[in-house]
């Protein structure tokens, strides 16, 4: 009975005395206190890190405030308007203490991920520590990237579609700097968490916790949320400004399915046509070049740095 038990593995092909390939061996192992450790260092270095950019905001914080108001200034020259100080600790409080620290955020983010990442890594297998250096670069540069977008694009749309609201009623646009402040961190922020959507869709999928294909079936779900979350950060509850927000959001979370895509592809030892790919692309972008600059030469359209970009 042994001699069948001990040969019966063996037809499987599973040999009880000579151990299968364990993606476990590249894998480091922590004790409780030895996480604790170094969950400490990786805060610290996180603190430290976050403290050398605040400093340094401080020193440049009037520059960083003129940057922060610049639509609102635009905006109230639109709609006849003027920026006010309530309290006399308000100017104070916004232009070198909030305002710095917002912009520590976006300074200190690629230190901040590298930490987070660098404190993960040791749970995962050796294969999956090489995503390192794009994780880090791609979430930074989401998360700056969605700042930009929501400064450039739809807070400045937005504020100028709201201080508009009341002149045909006769009412005077009179702004104090800190509603003003916590309106701008609450869309700026927002719009840049939301950038991480990719990020967060291939992280799921690195964790195997969902797949390309799941995601796929399901994205009629996704999208929905993808407006509810849109129609909470847009500044204002027009269609236009709500589209301006989800459509972009959409874009991402498919662009997060098409990486985990290429991940599952990569764990099974497949290749994408990144030839044929990179064509498409290139096609596409060359008829969009075509037609913008079209509009520029016969129809005397002509880019600006700001929301549609392209204006007669």
């Amino acid at each position: 009975m042994s001699n069948d038990q001990d040969l019966r593995p063996a037809e499987h092909g599973i040999n009880p005395e000579i151990p299968e390939p364990d993606e476990d061996e590249g894998m480091l192992r922590m004790s409780f206190m030895d996480h604790l450790e170094e969950l400490r260092a990786r805060l610290i270095s996180v603190l430290s890190g976050a403290g050398i950019a605040f400093l340094a905001s401080m020193i440049g914080a009037n520059y960083i405030w003129a940057f922060v108001q610049a639509p609102l200034r635009e905006a109230v020259n639109t709609v006849h308007g003027e920026i006010i100080a309530i309290t006399p600790m308000e100017q104070f409080t916004i232009i070198y203490l909030k305002a710095p620290l917002l912009a520590t955020i976006f300074l200190a983010s690629p230190w901040v991920i590298y930490q987070i990442w660098s404190f993960i890594a040791p749970g995962l297998y050796p294969r999956e520590r090489k995503w390192a250096a794009p994780f880090i670069l791609i979430t930074a540069g989401l998360f700056v990237a969605g700042g930009a977008f929501g400064y450039y694009v739809a807070f400045r749309y937005g504020l100028v579609f709201l201080l508009g609201l009341g002149g045909d009623s006769g009412v005077k646009a009179a702004i104090s700097i800190e509603s003003y402040f916590d309106l701008f961190v609450n869309v700026i922020v927002g719009v840049s968490i939301l950038f991480e959507l990719p990020v967060v869709v291939f992280f799921l999928t690195l964790l195997r916790i969902t797949t390309p294909g799941f995601l796929i079936r399901n994205s009629r779900y996704a999208i929905l949320c993808i407006v509810v979350l849109a129609a909470i950060v847009t500044p204002t509850p027009d269609p236009l400004n709500l589209a301006l927000f989800a459509v972009p959001m959409i874009v991402l979370f498919f662009l997060g399915v098409f990486a985990s895509y290429l991940l599952v592809l990569n764990r099974e030892g497949q290749s994408f046509p990144w030839k044929a790919f990179f064509i498409w692309i290139g096609c596409v972008l060359v008829l969009v070049g075509g037609v913008v600059a079209l509009m520029i030469t016969q129809y005397d359209y002509k880019l600006v740095p700001y929301s549609p970009f392209l204006v007669k």
